[in-house]
């Protein structure tokens, strides 16, 4: 039997995730990495023969292939067994955690990446920067982060969906990562989310720091870089 092919690029935010949850479950696969950056995932090839949608992350299982990175969570959680506190088993756990997963979409998930598009990809692709649209948008940004932490981390849990760490811990900790290379540390003034982010590193490591290694070379010297 064929390796599961997994294709990624570690700049990605659910790339990074699903680095993290691959090596956590030792689910047997191939590291397929994608340059975002030389648009290798807009080529005709890519997308007939890899993704039809152009992005990462996917795999390819045998002659399956499956994009969007909760869909390969959940897949996976059903082909492999792995460690039940991840994508546990028990109904409502689970529903907490796919509670949060939906969530995320259209909050966390959106408004970071957003911020860091338009503040440190757009110089990179030549484009201008208009610092009032930045500053509203860190705002909005900013203010989510708030509910984030009020709503999810509003708990004596110790994650998300309870006293373990789950695939909604992963992908949330990876989502609050990203604004850092764009110049903003969502931690600071949160203690209580700096101290969650660092439980999920711990947790997950070494395999946290190895998919954040790129993102921890491109941070500017005003946030704070982990010790390795």
């Amino acid at each position: 039997m064929s390796k599961l092919k997994f294709y990624y690029d570690l700049l990605s935010q659910p790339s990074r995730g699903l680095y993290i949850f691959l090596n956590l479950t030792k689910i047997p696969h191939e590291n397929k990495s994608v340059a975002l950056r030389k648009a290798e995932h807009l080529t005709d090839e890519y997308k007939e023969n890899i993704n039809r949608f152009q992005k990462v992350p996917c795999i390819i299982d045998n002659d399956f292939k499956l994009a969007e990175c909760v869909a390969i969570f959940r897949y996976l959680a059903r082909e492999h067994k792995i460690p039940d506190n991840l994508y546990p088993e028990d109904s409502k756990v689970r529903a907490k955690v796919d509670e949060y997963l939906e969530w995320q979409h259209n909050n966390i998930r959106s408004y970071c990446a957003l911020y860091f598009r338009y503040v440190w990809m757009n110089p990179l692709l030549g484009r201008k920067v208009n610092p009032e649209k930045a500053e509203e948008m860190k705002d909005r940004m900013s203010d989510n982060i708030d509910l984030f932490q009020e709503i999810w981390l509003n708990s004596n849990n110790k994650f998300i969906a309870g006293n373990e760490i789950s695939v909604a811990d992963i992908l949330a900790a990876c989502e609050l990562e990203q604004p850092k290379i764009a110049g903003y540390d969502p931690t600071i003034g949160r203690p209580k989310l700096k101290e969650y982010m660092e439980l999920v590193r711990q947790t997950t490591n070494p395999y946290y720091d190895e998919a954040h290694k790129i993102l921890y070379k491109f941070l500017p010297e005003n946030i704070a870089k982990p010790k390795l």
